[in-house]
């Protein structure tokens, strides 16, 4: 499961906010002698820059979801090779007692296959443990410590891979966390970048300030659009009961105006 992102404050992807970050530190540099005015120095520009690029070299989502993914595929084969572990004891149980007997069910192995990770897990060693006790009844069917030694086996392995997943989503969890943050900050320096660019050049080059201008995206004007036909067709309908209902009074003014000649 994905984790829930942290909260925002740009709504475009990260990669977008690198390269525009990058082409105004472009824009700062050039106009750094400017930018000093405002206390802003060279060196502050540079930290920005480096932390542009720390954001541009932690892994995105798509790595995470690819190594979360990986060591899933593991975790599920290492549990068919438990299950199939464990099937191999289970045939050998229902060969000597039946698989209705309580002698079978005191295996626990009813439903394997609609097992959480950890009721399989808990499965496997209580069949080790149980096998151990009943070995001696099973020795003419076949059961053997190799047998038992391979379920137990099997447990490791499964155990390990799902801890090993665990890893990977918290990996993936805080990752996140650290990514957006990164963004965030990186986003507020942008921002106030950008506003020392805007007020140096507001009244003497338009081209230069369009360079520092944000326009994150047209949303707020689709919203007002959308507002404002919605209101423009509220309006038409009022006009058209207006006009309706006046047309009604002219007619009806008609037909008594008839009624009295």
């Amino acid at each position: 499961m994905r984790k829930q992102e942290g909260h925002r404050k740009f709504n475009f992807p990260d990669a977008d906010l690198y390269v525009r970050c990058v082409e105004t530190a472009r824009y700062a540099a050039r106009d750094i002698q400017e930018f000093k005015k405002y206390g802003y120095m060279a060196e502050k520009l540079t930290g920005f820059i480096n932390q542009c690029e720390k954001l541009k070299n932690l892994p995105d989502d798509d790595e995470l979801v690819g190594d979360q993914m990986i060591v899933t595929e593991k975790k599920y084969d290492a549990a068919e090779k438990l299950k199939n572990a464990i099937r191999s004891i289970m045939t050998r149980v229902e060969m000597k007692y039946g698989n209705r007997s309580g002698r079978y069910r005191k295996f626990g192995t009813a439903k394997m296959g609609d097992m959480t990770d950890a009721q399989l897990l808990f499965c496997g060693r209580r069949v080790v443990r149980v096998a151990r006790q009943q070995i001696d009844f099973l020795e003419d069917v076949g059961l053997s410590e190799k047998q038992i030694i391979r379920v137990s086996d099997a447990c490791a392995v499964f155990e390990n891979a799902m801890n090993i997943q665990q890893d990977r989503i918290a990996d993936r969890d805080i990752s996140v966390e650290v990514r957006v943050e990164q963004a965030n900050k990186i986003y507020d320096e942008w921002v106030n970048i950008c506003n020392i660019g805007k007020d140096i050049w507001l009244e003497r080059d338009p081209i230069k300030y369009e360079q520092y201008c944000i326009y994150e995206s047209n949303n707020d004007q689709k919203i007002a659009r959308k507002q404002y036909l919605k209101a423009d067709e509220a309006t038409k309908k009022q006009l058209e009961e207006k006009k309706a209902a006046k047309k009604q009074a002219t007619k009806k003014e008609k037909s008594n105006k008839n009624e009295n000649e």
